[in-house]
This record gives C-alpha cells, structure tokens and sequence, in this order.
C-alpha cells in the first residue's frame, strides 16, 4: 500500500528520508551488530549519536553557548510542572498568557505551585487571535513569563517573540520548533514534544539558559531538576534512546535540505495553497484571525457540518487522513509538519475543490 498523507497533529509524519535510514540501519547501527534500541545508554555507540544530535541541533538553531539542551522524557505535558519547579526561584508567581487548550492545560498546572498572573487572554473570542503585546498586563515581580507559540487544536500561532524585558521567557514550542528560524537568545527557556516537528513521541526537548539552571528549591525530586538532568547530560537515567536517533536522522535530514530558513520558506508555501483555498470560498471556513493563523495547525469547517462525516470518509478514501478536529472543536483540521510535502497540500486542495463542487 502507497504512504498516505498524514495530517495528524501528532505523532505526525516523519520524513520518509529518515524512516529509510532508520530501517536500513534497524538490525545493524554502523556495523555494531546491533540495534540502536539494544545498546547501552552509556556506550561509546550511543553517546556518540546522542552528541551528534545535540551538536546538530545546536547548529540548526544557531543556540548560544550558555545554553543547555536536555533530553527528557513526559512529553511537553510533564514541563508544564517541570518549569514553575525549577524557574520560581523563590518567588511566588509568574505570568502566563492564555492563547487555548494548551495554555490553560499549563496554567492549571502551574498554579499547583505558585500564583499564576493571566497578563492576556483571547478567551473573549474563543481562542481566535494572539493578544497584542502592548495589551499584555506583566507582573513585574514574577519569576517568568509564559507563552504557547503554536496552539495546535485552535490554529493560531504567533509570529513574532514577546519582549518581557528583563523577566525570563518561556515557550512551549511543541507544535512551532523547528519550522523556522529562531532567535535562541530572547528566551529564558524552550521546550517542545518531539512528535510533530522533532521525531516520534517519547522525546521531549528542553533548552535552558545557564543561568536559569540550579534554581529548584529542597525537596526537588532528581528526575524533574535541570540541574541534576543537565549535570548528567540527560542521562540521570535511560533517556528514550531510539527517539534521540530518530531526532537525530531528522536533524540530519534539515541541514541537508538547506537548514530552518528553506524549511521555513516551505511551510510558508504549503500553508499559503490551503489558506488561499480557504479564503475564496464561502463552503469552507477558517474561523482564525489572518494575522495569526497558524503555518503547522489549520482548522477549518465546512458551511454544513452535517457533512463532515462524509467528508471524512472520501479524504481518508483518498489517503488523506488525520482530518478530524480536536474533539473540543470540532469541523476538520490539516497539520502540515515539516516532512508532509507540498504534494500532500496540493491533493488536499484539490479533494477539497472536487467535494465543493459536489456538494456545495
């Protein structure tokens, strides 16, 4: 059977590239006459695949020095506890900024252990838009602000870095990493789930800058301190090792087609061909301010939602899959990830101008 395409907000498609690869070196890594998912954490073989994704993903980024790259585990999930445990510092708040179902999954979490300042919201317009950042209202006396960057389920992302001044940015990047350029140094920490843009879930990528690290207060479990992982260099315990090798390949397989700025310029294409569709016809709806629709995550409905199910059926018929929204949204929903090619947008249009003209 041919490979579909795969819309999924995640796990979503990996460059098929990288799945060759992968299975060319299933049985035997490098002539070690074993498996990547056999060897020892701590092995020269697997030390030195783990150094080379940290190298190549350093690189791509263009990351400043002082930063530290963990590879850790519990998805972006786990660092929406993880961030307010290591970054209070003693103090007793932080600001976060409420863009969607991710944001308010964090401030839940977060305010488990501190007091959380909501400096925006775009609740008012059911998740439509990103708030202006001269609307923002900071506390200046929290530990860290707080932002999702892409929120995957209502398809609004931003496009341009909050300045907070002096207080420590913080993102999560787990549906944006990746897609293009990136200014490394304007925040204070980024952490991003690996299964949309990185590699399959089980990895969760964490950059920290240096000195935001050591910060956790007593009672600290290991598991869950920047220092103890960055001291350990992500191997207090067995890391997810064979999703580090896939992060790796993944890594590998961006610089050699010419790193973020050419992805970023075939994102930009692949979501201009769905969006343009979108925005000459009254049978689909993309309900997303234009300013702030997202490259990776678009939701869209249909003008008579009684058809969604058969919708539904023809695209997967087609080898489009993955359409369905989020369950808290509803209509439908194409994430185009960085190994979703331009054909899959192309196919999708095209079933989409074919399904209008048969029941519009």
């Amino acid at each position: 059977m041919a490979r579909v395409y795969n819309f999924g907000a995640g796990p979503a498609m990996l460059p098929e590239p990288v799945l060759k690869q992968a299975a060319e070196e299933m049985l035997d890594w490098h002539g070690s006459g074993m498996s990547v998912m056999e060897m020892s954490h701590r092995g020269r073989e697997f030390v030195a695949i783990a150094e080379q994704a940290e190298a190549d993903l350093r690189e791509l980024l263009s990351m400043p020095a002082d930063y530290k790259v963990l590879f850790l585990q519990g998805g972006a999930t786990s660092q929406f506890a993880m961030v307010p445990m290591n970054l209070l510092g003693g103090k007793t708040s932080a600001d976060y900024v409420n863009t969607g179902y991710w944001s308010k999954k964090a401030i839940a979490e977060a305010k488990r252990f501190c007091r959380v300042n909501i400096a925006a919201s775009s609740e008012d317009a059911s998740f439509t838009y990103v708030p202006k950042r001269e609307k923002w209202r900071l506390d200046p006396g929290a530990a860290y602000v707080h932002y999702t960057s892409n929120e995957t389920i209502g398809g609004v992302e931003f496009q341009w870095i909050p300045d907070t001044g002096e207080v420590p940015l913080v993102t999560d990047m787990s549906s944006q990493i990746l897609s293009r350029p990136l200014d490394v140094s304007r925040f204070g920490l980024i952490y991003a789930g690996a299964q949309k843009n990185i590699g399959p879930a089980g990895l969760t990528i964490a950059i920290v800058r240096e000195s935001l690290i050591g910060r956790a207060g007593p009672g600290m479990p290991s598991m869950f301190d920047y220092k103890i992982q960055a001291d350990n260099g992500s191997m207090y315990n067995t890391p997810p090792t064979y999703a580090v090798y896939i992060a790796g390949l993944v890594f590998q397989w961006l610089k050699r087609l010419g790193g973020l700025g050419k992805m970023e310029e075939i994102n930009v294409a692949k979501a201009r061909l769905l969006y343009d569709y979108l925005d000459q016809t009254e049978f689909y709806h993309s309900p997303v301010a234009k300013e702030d629709r997202s490259r990776m995550n678009m939701p869209f409905t249909l003008k008579n939602a009684a058809l969604d199910g058969e919708f539904l059926k023809q695209a997967d018929a087609r080898g489009l899959t993955q359409l369905k929204g989020h369950r808290s949204v509803g209509g439908m929903r194409a994430s185009l990830y960085n190994a979703l090619p331009i054909e899959g947008v192309k196919a999708l249009v095209e079933f989409m101008g074919e399904f209008e003209r048969k029941h519009g």
